[in-house]
């Protein structure tokens, strides 16, 4: 028999090699900054993999973020059949 699969329920946050349970602004504010530092490097510090499962306008948000808000044009995707 499977074993239940467990949701999270709050945003999780890693440190020291292990996840810790966070608050959503902590959380947040750890993601921008991995944005920031990200593009402090330059455009080609970050990239961008979308899937060829989620909806048109998802794949469209995600390649405008990665050009207009990253300045990179590191886009790939798995729909190349």
């Amino acid at each position: 028999m499977r074993k239940p699969l467990t949701r999270l329920t709050e945003p999780m946050i890693r440190e020291n090699g292990g996840l810790r349970p966070a608050t959503w602004d902590e959380a947040l504010d750890r993601a921008a900054a991995g944005f920031q530092v990200a593009a402090a490097e330059g455009p080609n510090a970050f990239g961008l993999f979308s899937c060829s499962k989620a909806s048109t306008e998802m794949n469209y948000a995600m390649q405008k973020f990665s050009r207009v808000v990253m300045g990179s044009h590191n886009i790939d995707s798995c729909n190349r059949t």
